[in-house]
């Protein structure tokens, strides 16, 4: 039961997490919960399909299918993420101005929840496959009592974690509200990416191109809770591949950057006052 509760904890806390951020980063936009809930059950029944089908993915294109298509999934999540982060990089101070006077709508949110909604959608997905996949395991050896123990457990404690983090996001000041959000969602998406990039490099797709970067799990291991956290909130990998090290990197770079150019285009930089 211990074991299940530890595996279904921590697969469940990854999907709560992203839940959590996307829910504060969407915060005073209409229909959030809507789209945010819609994307959950999306993932859930996408997750009991996928865990079904998971011999005839694993089995496609010579044993390599469920690496590249766990990298599609991770790859497609960090496009919909940049898209949010680039449409608030336009957006974000209209959205602030109107949290600021307790306005509940922005109409230009519709197009940043509906990638929003797919990429809770790709993760409650993909975490869900793997915890349905390893209680089918499980419950070939151990009394269903226990699985199902094990299962309410996890589930209950990822999801209190996320939750946790989510009341935390939201009593952050309004004017540093969307920086914080923001940053995270470019932690996340860098950390996807990164791997995304582990997945192609055990498909041999794209080779690792150093092994081993450095390795901190003496210090600090990807199974601990911390590790845990800070694996799915900035991406952490005790042993990056310098592969994995170059996409996290670009992906920051290239989302600031973008960031920048875009709140430039749209007139987010102040203008310098007029002379009077």
């Amino acid at each position: 039961m211990f074991a299940t509760a530890v595996i279904v904890f921590r697969e469940t806390l990854e999907a709560a997490l992203i839940v959590s951020i996307v829910l504060a980063a969407t915060r005073g936009v209409a229909g959030r919960r809507r789209w945010v809930g819609g994307g959950v059950a999306a993932g859930i029944a996408g997750a009991l399909v996928i865990a079904a089908l998971t011999e005839a993915i694993a089995g496609a294109l010579q044993g390599i299918g469920q690496e590249l298509f766990n990298a599609a999934i991770l790859i497609a999540a960090v496009v919909m993420l940049a898209w949010h982060h680039l449409w608030m990089a336009a957006h974000g101070r209209k959205l602030a101005s109107r949290l600021r006077r307790l306005s509940d709508s922005v109409r230009e949110g519709g197009a940043t929840l509906a990638a929003l909604s797919f990429a809770v959608t790709l993760a409650v997905l993909r975490e869900g496959a793997e915890t349905v996949l390893f209680i089918q395991s499980v419950a070939t050896s151990e009394p269903l009592r226990n699985v199902l123990a094990g299962l309410a457990l996890g589930v209950t404690g990822g999801a209190a974690l996320g939750a946790l983090l989510y009341l935390g996001l939201v009593h952050v000041p309004v004017r540093h509200f969307f920086r914080v959000t923001g940053w995270m969602i470019v932690a996340l998406a860098a950390g996807l990416a990164a791997q995304a990039a582990r997945f192609l490099e055990q498909a041999n797709v794209l080779p690792p191109i150093v092994p081993e970067l450095w390795d901190t799990s003496p210090i600090l291991s990807e199974a601990s809770l911390p590790g845990q956290l800070l694996h799915v909130l900035v991406g952490y990998t005790p042993a990056p591949s310098g592969l994995q090290f170059m996409c996290y990197v670009a992906t920051i770079a290239t989302l600031i950057i973008a960031a920048r150019w875009r709140s430039t285009m749209t007139g987010g930089r102040p203008r310098p006052a007029q002379a009077t």
